[in-house]
């Protein structure tokens, strides 16, 4: 029995049940062994969080305030709380960016889903609330295992306004409506849904205006975003409004740039003001790392450092990611030029949000998510969603025949050519952990035909031809070519943004000569998170198909064959327009204007208000089926309840033909209801991505984008039946626009909807109420 238990078979075996079954980490605080604090108030679960989180403060010298002001907050000994570190990151998957998170022992990686901007092309607000879910599953899971914390500085729903930002790759694209919706999907997901209790903690970052890292020698840490009233409410806050207000997040971020000249963390009236006052905030806000030290050192904001810290926090800043506040704030009260009472409230809101989580209610194991450990991390379930997320994120851009999807009986040798063609790493982006296990794109195709593999170049810089030889001999062989391309982390990142919109280096010859040389149909697929110009593909008549991958996530490699080879359906869309290169010769990065300025060749940003030639437009994406839709029902017209006289003016005639603020519309649930049937028409069942748009009536000059998304649904229909879904079109909030004012109005008149080639007219007309005073 003795050398049977000592056999490394069976050690191995003992080890992984103890680490499987082991007790949760000691409590962070309020530990029930420790009799000098188990009994004090800010112990106790059955008070109100607010009673407790007095009392703890109540506790605290000044000394020990500061020290929890800064993302590495300090022990408590004496009171028995561990020190705790703020830093985790959970952009699509719990990462090991920030020192808050440890992969090792027990949970060697976790999964690792497709890069947020992938995610965002299924337009499937279920799918991110599930991965949400997942991710914090394994989140908790680790914070038991002693290995992460509860607080992650995620999701990034910055607008991705310019094609050249490396970190679009990590938004949920350009559209507000469509990044604000994920924004409030994925946090519900991380967070779950007692208002009370969280899951784990997300952030909204990173506010706002954030769109710029390192273009023509401006820096993040420099950069004035000189932004106008209309397009910080029509655009940039939109999100960051719908994180907080329908996401209920725990916190938001400031991000390092100015706006109009003001620290974003030192700006009251973006913190305290709108964050917390008008979108009411029930959480914390933290700086972007070193923000406090940016705006003092790089940006010479204040004179002294202790007028940094006092600005921070009356500001409405909460905590600090870096050291700065822990250092000066201090000195900040000798000086007179902050009180400990508003210290005293930032750390109301952090301490908080730490209650919420359970963190002072002694033995994790006893909590609601106690239980999780490493059996649920990277289990075949959250692997196999991993997959399926990148299935629905991979857009088809062309199909040209159609020679998709490729047949396993026809193809049964395919030449697998490019730089990202065998790739691990490149496919989870940025911002990601260590995955679970990989599956590239020749290991994916593998599984479909035998394959021959040659790179064509060494990397994506393909700075030479050297390989090409050897990668059209591949393609003259095979029954099917299939490039993998684009970008990755070393032409697109943080701190990185693109020069131009091109394939780098000789990766445009190389594609071309090896469609020209190739047996068969070849396919290209791009890597890439922001938009690429391949018009000469497009074109090409030897490119048969053409896939956007994106980043897609540890599956990636097996989601894109299953798509080429048609055991998925593709039905991603694109969330951000794909332009031709010289879009970007009369748009510097540093303007942050989203609409044009034709007197001086300015084109306007995004889908909404640029009107000029694209390769690919927001929305895009084909099937290999096709779905036909049908308005089955719908008002044509809406009334909008308005209160009565101002100004002693009738509102009725007054707003004739114009637009009514929305705060004088008594908006309530006042929506419009559309009944579509989507039928799919095809031979293959698929999922469709239903975008609704509104057009705005003409006649608002600068005020109204050409269209907006206002709705979009992910319905799955099989081949030659048919689906009705129902759209809920909420109108103060979908149909108004913002006027130059920064004011936000229904435009009376008639709004043109449009669902893929169906338009429908409806009339917004204004309905007087009562008499009120101004």
């Amino acid at each position: 029995m003795a050398s049977i238990l000592s056999s490394p078979y069976i050690i191995s075996i003992i080890l992984l049940f103890v680490l499987l079954h082991s007790e949760a980490r000691d409590p962070f605080a309020c530990d029930p062994k420790d009799t000098a604090t188990k009994n004090l108030p800010f112990c106790k679960v059955s008070l109100p969080i607010r009673v407790r989180v007095k009392d703890l403060i109540g506790r605290l010298t000044l000394q020990e305030k500061v020290t929890l002001l800064v993302n590495n907050a300090a022990a408590v000994p004496r009171l028995g709380i561990k020190g705790y570190e703020w830093w985790s990151e959970a952009l699509h998957g719990v990462s090991n960016v920030g020192p808050g998170t440890k992969f090792g022992g027990p949970f060697p990686g976790a999964t690792s889903f497709p890069q947020v901007i992938t995610t965002a092309a299924s337009f499937n607000a279920s799918l991110w609330e599930e991965i949400g879910r997942v991710v914090s599953d394994e989140a908790r899971a680790m914070y038991n295992g002693g290995t992460a914390g509860l607080t992650y500085w995620s999701p990034n729903v910055n607008i991705f306004r310019d094609p050249r930002w490396g970190r679009g790759q990590e938004t949920p694209g350009e559209d507000p409506i469509l990044a604000g919706t994920y924004a409030a999907r994925y946090v519900r997901g991380l967070q779950g849904t007692d208002a009370n209790r969280l899951k784990v903690a997300a952030s909204c970052k990173h506010f706002t205006a954030y769109d710029l890292d390192n273009w023509n020698g401006m820096d993040r840490f420099h950069f004035n975003a000189k932004v106008s009233k209309q397009d910080i409410e029509d655009t940039f806050d939109v999100p960051f409004r719908m994180c907080v207000k329908e996401g209920n997040v725990a916190s938001v971020m400031c991000s390092y740039n100015q706006v109009n000249g003001v620290p974003t963390c030192a700006d009251p009236i973006l913190l305290k003001r709108t964050v917390r006052g008008q979108w009411g905030l029930n959480g914390y806000i933290v700086s972007d790392c070193d923000s406090v030290g940016v705006f003092y050192t790089n940006q010479h904001y204040t004179s002294t450092p202790e007028e940094a810290a006092a600005d921070a926090i009356k500001a409405g800043l909460d905590l600090d990611c870096g050291p700065f506040l822990a250092v000066h704030t201090v000195n900040a009260l000798k000086k007179g030029l902050v009180t400990e009472g508003e210290v005293n409230g930032a750390l109301t809101n952090t301490v908080t949000v730490q209650m919420r989580l359970g963190m002072f209610d002694g033995e994790a194991s006893a909590q609601p998510y106690g239980n999780l450990g490493p059996k649920d991390v990277c289990t075949p379930g959250h692997k196999e969603l991993a997959v399926e997320a990148a299935r629905q994120g991979i857009v088809l851009l062309k199909n040209r025949g159609p020679s998709l999807p490729l047949s396993r009986r026809r193809h049964r040798t395919v030449a697998v050519i490019g730089p990202n063609s065998n790739v691990t790493v490149t496919m989870i982006g940025n911002y990601a952990g260590i995955a679970c296990e990989y599956t590239s794109p020749l290991q994916g195709i593998a599984r479909y035909a035998k394959t021959i593999h040659e790179l064509g170049c060494a990397n994506v810089a393909c700075s030479n031809s050297n390989q090409f030889g050897s990668a059209l001999n591949a393609a003259r062989q095979a029954d099917a070519t299939v490039l993998v391309m684009g970008l990755d982390q070393s032409i697109e990142a943080e701190t990185v943004d693109r020069v131009g919109l091109l394939l780098p280096g000789h990766q445009q010859e190389l594609i071309s000569k090896v469609a020209a040389a190739s047996r068969g149909p070849t396919i290209l697929v791009l890597m890439s998170g922001g938009p690429v110009d391949v018009t000469f593909a497009k074109n090409d008549p030897k490119i048969a198909g053409i896939l956007w991958a994106g980043y897609p996530g540890q599956a990636g490699g097996a989601a894109i064959a299953d798509i080429l080879f048609g055991t998925a359906n593709p039905g991603g869309k694109l969330p951000m327009t794909w332009y031709p290169q010289e879009y970007l010769n009369t748009l510097p990065m540093t303007d942050m204007a989203m609409r044009p300025r034709r007197t001086k060749g300015y084109p306007g940003r995004t889908y909404r208000f640029y009107n000029g030639p694209v390769v690919y437009p927001f929305g895009y994406g084909l099937s290999y089926t096709h779905f036909l839709h049908t308005l089955a029902s719908a008002p044509n017209v809406i009334s909008v309840p308005v209160d009565g006289h101002r100004h002693g003016r009738n509102t009725t005639t007054d707003i004739s033909n114009k637009a009514i603020r929305v705060t004088h519309a008594r908006c309530g649930k006042l929506s419009v209801s559309l009944h579509i049937d989507v039928k799919n028409v095809g031979s293959k069942d698929g999922s469709h991505t239903l975008l609704v748009f509104s057009a705005p009536p003409s006649g608002n000059g600068h005020w109204a984008p050409h269209k907006q998304l206002v709705a979009f649904e992910k319905v799955h229909v099989a081949a030659k039946s048919q689906q009705r879904v129902k759209i809920n079109i909420h109108v103060c909030k979908l149909l108004s626009v913002v006027d130059r004012s920064g004011t936000r109005r229904i435009p009376m008149g008639v709004h043109n909807l449009h669902i893929g080639d169906v338009k429908h007219s409806l009339s917004v007309q204004a309905q007087a109420l009562g008499i009120i005073k101004s």
